[in-house]
């Protein structure tokens, strides 16, 4: 009667947290694809010119280093960037030109685009291939307005060569520096073509949603998972500095130029068929008619075959020739004769979120709930090495350390503590196992057949919970017997049975302060690891 009024209450209290921090998020439409019109994906031209066009392999390929100061515009931090020129041996002067920019991570000069750009400048191309542009940003605070003027600086570098005409140099951008490319193309009118390898589109918020949500499906993750991903992006991330979630880079200046897009039916972090459609949707709004679609089979999000972890993974099918060819036949100004839209059929599991927002109460709770459990959990811990070291002393003494708590308490106090933070491990190793498994899928690899822990995992924590849940209840639920017995509960209150109770003459709990405190901190410590699986959807049921 008294146990099973604190156990609702208990876990109405968990439940409604959870319900009030959750998201919504519509996935339809599903399964969306784009037809192509051919399945061979190479790119020809009317040739007018009554020469045969370059192909890759032309020319012999030189190669020198260029350093430049790459000052960033909103601090002035310098940073010292090598550029890797490359230039067809014997081609003359007047060269069409192309800048390389990097995705995700801290990509050289040395070890980035080196295979293409050896195919674009072996086809009469003066290649640049530099050091990304960081200075002392990470993944979270990247400047790609800062970083777009760093990439031009290297675009006006090749203008300015003997070798190249200023008037065709070009752009080649993977992945994230899709996003920076939309900052450059608004800065510098003057590019005068893109190709486009798996582009982003839209900005952070939705396309890391995007990708989060569809990898932890694919690689097998409990539906629960999906709940993190959603409290995740409604993160207001301005309130740590953080602005980058909420760029605004979908602008028609961003494909107001001749564009090659690329994808690999591998790719599990673009979202093609939404990305594709805006890609033309704006390219025709800015009167650009000239925007050629390719996808390419078994290929991942580099367009490269295998698992991107390894070394030396080759480019899908005949990627490489088709992008010299389209970069030869469109420096040219020739007509495309092959079809815009050719590869494999396109396809997309679930719908960008657009309906993602920035939550700032959501971002202040989350913030101070964590905290606040951190805090706690230290401090208890730091109690319970007080604890077993007065144990240690006092038996090196030849004496007996008593905690003063009352029968039973102790027990159920330790029992229970234990049984939260090993769900708690159980939760944080679940969780790093989808984490690791859309790493290796965003890698190339295919994910594993049996999820394991990413998948169990989720209904046991539920279920372990509720078991803990009622556990405390009971411990509650002697609490208030015991005050019961000491005229604790009654009105008035028995006369002196506060006063014991405070002074450890009749304890309720503990004989000791020092054991009462650990009892109630311990106590608050354990429902805010609770109250932390409510807000990442575990009291969803």
């Amino acid at each position: 009667m008294v146990s099973l009024p604190i156990f609702i209450i208990l876990l109405g209290i968990l439940v409604s947290v959870a319900n009030l921090t959750a998201s919504s998020w519509n996935y339809e439409p599903t399964e969306q694809t784009i037809e192509t019109l051919d399945a061979d994906t190479s790119v020809t031209f009317k040739n007018t010119t009554g020469k045969a066009l370059a192909k890759k392999g032309d020319y012999e390929v030189t190669k020198r280093y260029v350093v430049i100061n790459a000052k960033r515009p909103s601090t002035g931090e310098i940073q010292r960037i090598k550029v890797l020129i490359r230039e067809p041996k014997g081609a003359g002067g007047n060269r069409p030109g192309v800048v390389f920019m990097h995705g995700a991570g801290y990509g050289t000069c040395d070890n980035s685009f080196g295979d293409m750009a050896t195919d674009l400048s072996s086809a009469g191309f003066v290649t640049a291939v530099l050091d990304k542009p960081v200075w002392s940003t990470n993944d979270a605070t990247r400047d790609y307005p800062g970083s777009a003027v760093i990439y031009d600086q290297v675009i006006d570098l090749l203008r300015g060569m003997d070798t190249v005409d200023a008037s065709e140099v070009g752009i080649y951008a993977t992945s994230e520096s899709t996003w920076i490319s939309s900052y450059l193309l608004q800065r510098d009118p003057d590019v005068v073509f893109q190709v486009l390898l798996s582009p982003m589109v839209y900005e952070p918020r939705y396309s890391l949603g995007f990708l989060a949500a569809q990898d932890f499906a694919l690689v097998g993750a409990h539906d629960g998972y999906q709940s993190i991903v959603r409290r995740v992006f409604g993160i207001d991330a301005s309130l740590f500095g953080l602005t980058n979630l909420d760029i605004d880079t979908l602008t028609p200046k961003a494909y107001a130029i001749p564009t090659l897009v690329a994808y690999g039916t591998k790719d599990v972090m673009t979202a093609q068929v939404e990305g594709t459609e805006k890609i033309v949707d704006l390219a025709h709004k800015a009167g650009n008619r000239n925007v050629t679609i390719r996808t390419y089979p078994i290929a991942n999000h580099v367009l490269r075959l295998g698992d991107e972890a390894n070394s030396g993974t080759p480019f899908a099918d005949a990627y490489e020739d088709d992008v010299v060819d389209w970069a030869v036949g469109t420096t040219q100004g020739l007509t495309q004769t092959s079809e815009r839209v050719a590869g494999t059929r396109m396809y997309q599991s679930i719908a960008v979120p657009l309906e993602l927002k920035a939550n700032r109460g959501l971002t202040i709770y989350l913030v101070a709930l964590h905290v606040g459990m951190v805090l706690l959990l230290l401090i208890v811990g730091l109690l319970w090495l007080v604890v077993l070291a007065r144990k240690i002393w006092a038996r090196a003494h030849g004496r007996r350390y008593r905690l003063g708590m009352a029968r039973g308490f102790k027990n159920s106090l330790v029992t229970l503590t234990i049984a939260t933070m090993a769900t708690f491990v159980l939760f944080c190793a679940g969780l790093g196992d989808v984490i690791m498994g859309v790493v290796k899928l965003a890698w190339g690899s295919a994910p594993a057949e049996n999820p394991g822990v990413m998948y169990w995992s989720w209904p046991v924590i539920q279920v372990v919970c509720i078991a803990v849940v009622w556990a405390w209840s009971r411990v509650f639920m002697r609490l208030i017997e015991e005050a019961s017995h000491r005229g604790i509960v009654q009105w008035p209150p028995r006369k002196g049975a506060i006063g014991e109770i405070v002074s450890g003459r009749q304890p309720v709990l503990a004989s000791t302060r020092f054991g009462r405190v650990m009892f109630w901190l311990t106590v608050v410590a354990m429902f805010s690891v609770l109250l932390v699986f409510a807000f990442w959807g575990l009291f969803i049921y």
